[in-house]
């Protein structure tokens, strides 16, 4: 686990207000569309010096305002994606949370108000492994009393792809530009599968940072991370801390779509701008949508918008989150800034999740 510096500014009696500038909140975007664009290049759009954008990332990101991870990208037809709601014995809540932080196929962990105590984002390799290897590890931690389990079938949209409208459309367009990488061919060698772990923990860590740690020729590993971001195996992401940008609340609803409509209705809900997540799923609910808002007085609001866009769509429950432990791996304090890394699981995930 690596653990970031601490914030001068790190409170979690309250929202973060006013900690993130207009240029912050434009090299964030930027980075949400092009996570390892070079400064130079950045900076050319941006039309800042090149020097003021490194020295203004390492601050978000010591900060804990904003980070940059990877993850692997694996065949979405031979994983399980589970989204597991989680009841605890009376007083245990928080040490059950900080228990399941530490389980890696565990990609997020999210305190609820409601009739469970925790909802977990959940890949694995196999159905089997969900069935007999982590499902059991949950339920094996003290104070856990039973778990429910609605397994993904189809992820149509995940966090990796929400945006902060920062950007205007000229600057967007560049940026996407300069995230299209050309593609290389044959697997990736173990030497290549080194640089893996180093690129989760940083998503931006260069060759030659690589390099040093390796204890390797930095031309050789320049050659293996261009393979490595050729591959189409490894995607990345560009985080941020959720008080920080104004949306405090978290829902996610459970519901039904009519049959055949899936499809459809995830190209619709797409265009809501606070939904972060829209996946398929088994259960009596076969549909469930996250979105970030500003207040739970948007829940209703946002609620009539799905329905406008969803002809048929029912909702069987709104569940409003308290609070988020663990977000893709990156431990999550009260105040929703990144307090350190826990290593994902081995198992390659398909895009990300919220």
């Amino acid at each position: 686990m690596q653990t970031l510096r601490p914030s001068r500014q790190n409170r979690a009696d309250g929202p973060l207000l006013d900690v993130l500038s207009e240029e912050d909140l434009e090299l964030i975007n930027a980075l949400q569309i092009a996570p390892r664009v070079t400064w130079q290049d950045a900076g050319a759009i941006l039309g800042v010096r090149p020097a003021t954008l490194a020295a203004r990332w390492e601050r978000l990101e010591s900060q804990g305002l904003a980070w940059i991870t990877s993850y692997g990208v694996g065949d979405p037809t031979e994983m399980t994606l589970a989204f597991v709601d989680v009841d605890c014995s009376p007083g245990t809540v928080m040490s059950v949370a900080d228990a399941l932080n530490a389980i890696p196929e565990v990609q997020t962990v999210e305190l609820p108000a409601g009739h469970h105590d925790a909802m977990l984002t959940v890949f694995t390799r196999s159905l089997y492994d969900y069935a007999n290897v982590v499902a059991p590890a949950i339920l094996a931690i003290p104070g856990v009393e039973r778990i429910h389990a609605a397994l993904g079938s189809t992820l149509h949209q995940a966090g990796h792809s929400w945006r902060i409208p920062a950007l205007d459309a000229k600057k967007s367009a560049a940026f996407a530009q300069l995230a299209e990488r050309p593609r290389s061919s044959g697997p990736l060698t173990p030497a290549c599968h080194d640089l893996l772990p180093l690129l989760a923990r940083d998503g931006r860590a260069s060759s030659a940072q690589m390099a040093k740690e390796l204890g390797r020729n930095p031309s050789t590993v320049q050659r293996q991370l261009a393979k490595v971001l050729g591959s189409g195996l490894v995607a990345f992401r560009c985080d941020v801390a959720q008080l920080a940008v104004g949306f405090p609340a978290t829902c996610t609803w459970y519901a039904k779509v009519p049959s055949g409509q899936h499809t459809a209705a995830a190209a619709a809900i797409r265009s809501i701008r606070s939904v972060r997540l829209s996946a398929s799923i088994t259960g009596r609910a076969n549909f469930i949508v996250t979105m970030w808002l500003r207040s739970v007085a948007e829940v209703a609001a946002a609620e009539m918008a799905m329905a406008e866009k969803v002809p048929g769509i029912e909702f069987l429950e709104s569940i409003v989150v308290l609070r988020v432990t663990k977000r893709m791996g990156v431990l999550v304090g009260p105040d929703s800034r990144a307090r350190g890394r826990v290593d994902l699981a081995p198992a390659a995930i398909p895009a990300g999740l919220d």
